[in-house]
């Protein structure tokens, strides 16, 4: 099996940029990312699985028009793990929070159909912070459109504005607060998470806490921190936030 990973998103640019300074700034040199674009919500993906046995994730992106030349020359067996990024997106007319349950329990497994990770509304979420003293409590309506991405642009420091130009100390900066602002999501509590939480744990506490609210929220969270949580585990993390 190939070291390399696939990331599968549901846009192209934003996505792109971040996963390309990533690699840049985190991802060993010798590592090989390939990233594609599936150009669809996650629901879709789910529901072309689940009606065919013998579809499998990287079946179904390489039949996309966008990806076809991206992955012209490589089979399934030539990527180690898939993961996959989408947005919560709460107010799309597609979106459904019993079905998303389903989804985070069906990709769950980046060695075999892949690992689904959720931003919390967008993936904008990774620099929408104007203080990170007060992150903990950033929350944002999420089943009415907001135009989120101005909101986001209007109200984040300089320094995160342009994902393109993340050096390793913003890279360090984020993932301490990101995964402080999941360990608060889930154990109420704003420290350095003391073990791996899972996405539907994420899901499921962001439900209790916040979407059923009368006015519905989310705690503003990125699903970029958390991977890179998962990905070298917690002591690892630690490390590389401290170094």
């Amino acid at each position: 099996m190939s070291a390399n990973i696939l990331f599968i998103f549901e846009g192209e640019k934003t996505e792109r940029q971040i996963v390309n300074n990533l690699q840049q700034n985190l991802f060993a040199t010798n590592e090989t990312v390939i990233t594609s674009v599936y150009g669809a919500e996650i629901y879709q993906i789910y529901k072309d699985i689940s009606e065919d046995n013998y579809l499998d994730t990287f079946s179904i992106i390489k039949e996309r028009v966008q990806n076809v030349e991206a992955l012209k020359d490589y089979k399934r067996d030539d990527f180690a793990e898939i993961y996959m990024f989408f947005d919560y997106d709460g107010h799309s007319r597609t979106a459904d929070d019993d079905k998303l349950k389903e989804l985070l329990a069906f990709f769950r497994e980046e060695t075999d159909k892949g690992k689904l990770y959720i931003s919390y509304p967008m993936v904008e979420a990774l620099k929408h912070i104007n203080c990170f003293d007060s992150f903990k409590d950033l929350c944002v309506e999420c089943k009415t459109k907001i135009n989120y991405k101005n909101l986001v642009s209007g109200q984040c420091i300089n320094k995160l504005q342009d994902f393109t130009n993340y050096d390793v100390a913003v890279w360090r900066q984020l993932i301490d607060t990101h995964l402080k602002k999941m360990n608060y999501i889930v154990f109420d509590s704003f420290d350095f998470p003391q073990d791996i939480i899972l996405q539907e744990t994420i899901f499921s506490k962001q439900l209790e806490k916040y979407i059923s609210l009368q006015c519905p929220m989310v705690s503003v969270l990125s699903a970029f921190p958390i991977f890179i949580h998962d990905y070298f585990g917690n002591s690892k993390t630690k490390e590389l936030i401290s170094e």
